[in-house]
């Protein structure tokens, strides 16, 4: 692209019109066609270059029809061998898929650190709690020989205290358990898997991310399947599967009352625009198949999003909330387990997200 010393566009070559689908550029300014404005961007490599007359690079992000890019864009200052006008060449090359696979593999490793971390962390609480386990059950033990020499109420406060102990401990057990599991290298190899088990521990893992007061006003709602949902896969996969969808569910609650946390401790559940800030989790069982639904009354999807939602780094979330890899490693996970993963959403009511497996052949 060939720029003039306004920044006005002199020549293009067929990649732009490719791109910008802008049918006769020449004339008009850069800014205006790539960012919609009318003054130029504070970034702008070729007002730089026109400046120090030097070759300058930038890469920048722009909106075009609807879709984002990001350009590596490199300034060239030049004269018109005829008129001797300075003018800029800018060469601009499409780097998104470059940097959005950086950014994906920027994010696998912080994940394998936060796994690391998560397993050395749950292993040295791990150690203290089994000390306070059994303090707690030779104290229970001590306590019980006391009855009858001591203050009967006395005496039940002590065994309710002890009791209250233990009951926590194995809490705090079965959370380092949760985490033990998920930050575990998991083997390629499909064992028997209860769904039921993988919804319940996912909720242990999210009982203290709930207690966040933008979420005080949300309710889970947890229906597990009376005859067990037992399919064969990875059990630490499809953990993280159901953690995907109950963190989306959760932000599109978030999106639909943004200051529930604000509200006083005692307002009801549909305080907020009208709407109640439910999830449900349900397991469920066929004769040919097993899985679990996540629906949620929040914000929805808009319909021209929905065919997208699988596919890597797309996302709705403002910047910073997501790179768009969660659900398409949930595609990925499903898939790779012999099921499926679907939608249902109306946008303003909520969404239904299910996953389908099969059943073990008998």
């Amino acid at each position: 692209m060939m720029l003039s010393k306004d920044l006005r566009i002199i020549s293009v070559n067929h990649v732009f019109y490719d791109v910008t689908g802008v049918k006769a550029p020449e004339g008009r300014f850069c800014y205006e066609i790539f960012r919609g404005q009318d003054h130029p961007c504070p970034e702008c490599p070729a007002h730089r270059s026109f400046v120090t007359e030097e070759v300058c690079c930038e890469t920048s992000h722009f909106r075009i029809n609807g879709r984002k890019f990001q350009f590596e864009m490199v300034a060239s200052p030049i004269k018109d061998p005829a008129t001797h006008d300075r003018q800029i060449l800018i060469f601009k090359r499409d780097v998104t898929l470059q940097k959005e696979f950086q950014a994906k593999f920027h994010q696998a490793e912080k994940m394998a650190t936060v796994g690391m971390l998560a397993a050395g962390v749950a292993h040295e609480v791990n150690n203290p709690l089994t000390a306070i386990n059994g303090f707690a059950e030779g104290i229970l033990r001590r306590v019980k020989r006391l009855r009858g020499s001591v203050d009967p109420d006395l005496h039940a406060d002590l065994t309710d205290y002890a009791g209250t102990i233990l009951g926590e401990c194995r809490r705090c057990q079965e959370i380092v358990h949760s985490l033990l599991t998920f930050s575990r290298p998991h083997s390629s190899a499909f064992s028997p898997v209860n769904l039921n088990v993988v919804v319940d521990d996912t909720l242990k893992l999210l009982h203290n991310h709930l207690k966040q007061p933008k979420y005080r006003h949300v309710r889970i709602d947890t229906r597990l399947c009376p005859t067990a949902p037992v399919i064969l896969g990875c059990e630490a996969q499809l953990k993280q599967v159901m953690l995907n969808l109950l963190v989306n569910a959760l932000d599109a609650l978030e999106a639909v009352a943004p200051s529930a946390g604000d509200s006083g401790d005692d307002a009801p559940p549909d305080a907020h625009g009208g709407k109640t800030a439910v999830i449900t989790v349900a397991p469920f069982r066929d004769e040919r198949h097993a899985g679990f639904t996540v629906r949620d009354t929040g914000s929805g999807i808009p319909q021209e999003h929905l065919h997208s939602l699988f596919e890597p780094f797309f996302t709705t979330k403002p910047v910073g909330r997501g790179i768009g890899i969660g659900l398409s490693t949930c595609y990925t996970i499903v898939t790779e387990h012999g099921g499926d993963i679907s939608v249902e959403s109306k946008e303003g009511e909520g969404s239904v997200f299910t996953v389908t497996l099969p059943l073990p052949r008998e």
